[in-house]
């Protein structure tokens, strides 16, 4: 993106809902409880015709007593603050410039960047007369605004403009569609942010000993040998009879929409406590989305009977996800690193086995061979006869099959297909689907026509 947009101030002045109008999707959380956003999210943002680079913050409440919530979380908006050629300083236009906003002020000024101050909440032809306190704060006369609404953002545009840089110095815009997505999920302090906090080599996002820290989904670019990832790291779930707040309940949905917006989800699993009830539903329900699943095993370090949880963990996902047979498991220790690297390669690896696409040629041949060391079982005196196979789509890989008794064809029997053709094209622990038709009898229309 040609320049970045930074977007401060304290809780609950509006400032997700400008991020969400400037993405133009809704990617933040936004709720009336102070304090939502606690990592930075970034996003694509569009303003008429201007692109840029925009970062939603948490609010910037303080920075003393090192190692608490709050001053982890301060610390986290002061790093985003950092990465800024503007920043949007958002007020509230109504409650009037509080303690808390000269603090922030304060802070904001101190990084030397250039400040855009905006009211926000004028939403009628007459503001608000606490609008004029906001000069108090030194940034000039406020641009009144209304994020839920979309007042006053033509000026917004104009006072952007300044910082959008000549044409032909633009930088090359990177194909997100190419991108391979990456969803990091599981239960709440599985370790989840300490693992993508690793992988990028820096504390992108909040970690800490508070279960429930993440609350949104914070997408993140990222390169691994060249190729472009994006990473998401996602909310912790727990289960569903424990979810009583309303602010955790959008946090499950911003993780369910994650896995499905992903192309791989890994699940991090705290290998000292592994695959309870909770992560099979959570598997399952990244597996019927058709999405990869990767199960890596957290805290590998601290486990003493390696080879016992190994097979626990096999033997629960043989019997409970039967339609991603073999799932991936990979060791790693979020801590150190170790087999992090082992885990994107696989993660690479079967991205490629998603979007596989096998010919014609060679799915019908392999179905002739399989019925031949199966046939299938015969129903009413007649035999199931399987006659034509073709994939019809991949990310998942999806095949119609056409059968002259589908209704009769037994589950099992396509298990049976599903398992040969996971082991016949090697699709370990990728989803299958199938899509069974009635083939047309030919003698059929010969009887018709007599």
């Amino acid at each position: 993106m040609s320049f970045t947009v930074v977007i401060a101030g304290r809780p609950n002045v509006g400032k997700s809902t400008l991020f969400n109008r400037l993405v133009g999707k809704q990617m933040a959380l936004v709720s009336d409880e102070p304090g939502v956003t606690r990592d930075w999210r970034e996003g694509d943002g569009h303003l008429f015709d201007l692109e840029f680079r925009a970062i939603d913050t948490a609010g910037l409440e303080s920075l003393r007593g090192k190692g608490t919530l709050s001053a982890r979380t301060a610390q986290r908006t002061k790093t985003a603050l950092a990465r800024a050629n503007a920043i949007l300083l958002v007020v509230d236009a109504r409650a009037g410039i509080t303690a808390e906003d000269e603090a922030i002020a304060r802070e904001i000024r101190k990084t030397g960047k250039p400040i855009i101050l905006l009211a926000n909440k004028c939403e009628s032809a007459i503001l608000p007369s606490a609008m004029d306190e906001a000069v108090s704060l030194g940034f000039g006369d406020p641009l009144p605004i209304s994020a839920a609404h979309g007042d006053g953002m033509m000026d917004l545009h104009q006072e952007l403009l300044k910082f959008a840089p000549p044409e032909s110095e633009e930088e090359a815009v990177e194909d997100e569609e190419k991108s391979l997505i990456l969803a990091i999920v599981g239960r709440p302090n599985a370790g989840k942010s300490t693992l993508i906090n690793k992988l990028i080599g820096e504390d992108r996002v909040l970690t800490g000993p508070e279960p429930g820290l993440t609350r949104d989904a914070i997408p993140i670019a990222w390169r691994h040998g060249g190729k472009p990832v994006r990473l998401v790291d996602t909310a912790g779930m727990r289960r569903r009879a424990r979810v009583t707040e309303t602010l955790e309940r959008m946090s499950v949905q911003e993780t369910l929409r994650a896995i499905r917006l992903a192309h791989i989800a890994i699940l991090v699993l705290d290998a000292t406590q592994p695959f309870d009830k909770q992560d099979l539903i959570i598997a399952r329900h990244i597996v019927e989305e058709g999405r990869v699943l990767i199960v890596a095993l957290n805290k590998w370090d601290l486990v003493e009977d390696k080879k016992l949880i190994t097979r626990q963990i096999l033997e629960k996902a043989k019997v409970s996800l039967a339609q991603a047979e073999n799932v991936p498991l990979v060791p790693v220790c979020a801590v150190s690193g170790d087999g992090l690297e082992t885990l994107i390669k696989e993660a690479m690896r079967l991205y490629d086995k998603w979007n596989l696409r096998i010919s014609t040629g060679k799915l019908n041949r392999w179905l002739q061979d399989m019925e031949e060391s199966h046939p299938p079982p015969i129903v009413g005196g007649r035999r199931i006869k399987l006659r034509y196979v073709t994939q019809i789509k991949s990310r998942p890989p999806s095949f119609s099959l056409w059968v002259n008794k589908p209704v009769d064809l037994p589950e099992s029997y396509l298990r049976f297909l599903t398992h040969g053709l996971r082991k016949t094209f090697d699709l370990p622990g990728i989803p299958i689907r199938w899509q069974v038709k009635k083939s047309e009898n030919p003698y059929e229309e010969k009887k018709k026509k007599k």
